[in-house]
């Protein structure tokens, strides 16, 4: 399979996709030939950004300090809410120490975080 080999061609395609993502809708039929090219473009832009932009799996402590700022919970609520103490939480924010597995299955459960992040594998 074709592959986008560098910036120049990766912009090119976006543009394509672009205008063709207009001239699509979901009333498009499966077989009209711009929502094929459609369809084949986004797999190039896929592959081309899954290597060089990737994304990273975030570490627990980004991961509950976003989480705190959605529940709008302070640091002492969530010590509350995962059932651990205040400084034993504020260690894990700060990466100092992980959390025993006890405070890792609260965390995933109760926040629901994927457990492959709260157990950094």
């Amino acid at each position: 399979m074709a592959r986008l080999q560098n910036e120049y061609q990766y912009n090119a395609v976006l543009e394509r996709v672009d205008k063709l993502f207009f001239e699509t809708d979901e009333n498009t039929t499966p077989n009209d030939p711009r929502l094929i090219e459609l369809d084949l473009l986004s797999e190039l832009i896929e592959e081309y950004e899954k290597e060089h932009f990737p994304i990273k799996t975030p570490s627990l402590p980004e991961t509950l300090s976003a989480r705190m700022t959605e529940l709008h919970y302070t640091q002492k609520e969530l010590a509350e809410l995962l059932e651990m103490t205040a400084p034993r939480l504020c260690e894990i924010l700060q990466g100092k120490k992980n959390p025993t597995y006890e405070q890792a299955r609260n965390i995933s459960l109760k926040l629901h975080i994927d457990p492959a992040i709260v157990l950094a594998v």
